[in-house]
């Protein structure tokens, strides 16, 4: 269980909060049925090597409130630009070893969350809730949470780079 209330209208920093609006997401949204479909499509794909995604509570809670919105900023970034980021776990639906090897690092099931737009990162979700990207550069540790990661990317702070078999918590 989450331990904050969804429809608290200070959820989230200003700028934060903004960005989500104008994406089109409002305190309680929910769209279980999106997230649902998402689930049995990750489920029931398997890579040509035999590779499964795993599905998880946290994953499919993050796709319900947050599944489908294209999130983005204005203005400069924190500490590097901000990220515009989507939320839509079909950007990994092919990348299921790649998804795992980041879980057996972390010591915890991972699955696809969405990815930094025009595909320059994915963004993964674990068992724990905590999200990550994944690019050309290395794994990024975005945030203990959803909500932590969305901070993240709209104001441009800068993440921590996962090192071999580092776990973040």
């Amino acid at each position: 269980m989450r331990a904050f209330d969804r429809t608290a209208a200070t959820r989230f920093p200003v700028a934060v909060d903004a960005a989500l609006r104008e994406a089109g997401w409002q305190p309680g949204r929910w769209d279980i049925k999106a997230a649902e479909q998402w689930a049995d499509a990750l489920r029931a794909h398997v890579s040509p090597a035999g590779h499964r995604h795993t599905v998880f509570p946290a994953a499919v809670e993050a796709w319900a409130e947050f599944g489908g919105l294209r999130i983005a900023a204005s203005g400069p970034g924190r500490h590097i630009a901000p990220t515009p980021f989507e939320v839509d776990p079909m950007h990994g639906l092919h990348l299921a070893r790649t998804v795992a090897d980041l879980g057996r690092a972390l010591g915890a099931d991972v699955c696809p969350l969405g990815q930094e737009l025009d595909g320059q990162a994915l963004l993964a979700i674990d068992t724990h809730g905590r999200v990550y990207g994944l690019d050309h550069a290395g794994d990024w540790y975005l945030g203990s949470d959803i909500d932590h990661a969305i901070g993240t990317l709209v104001t441009g702070t800068r993440p921590s780079r996962l090192s071999a078999g580092a776990r973040q918590g």
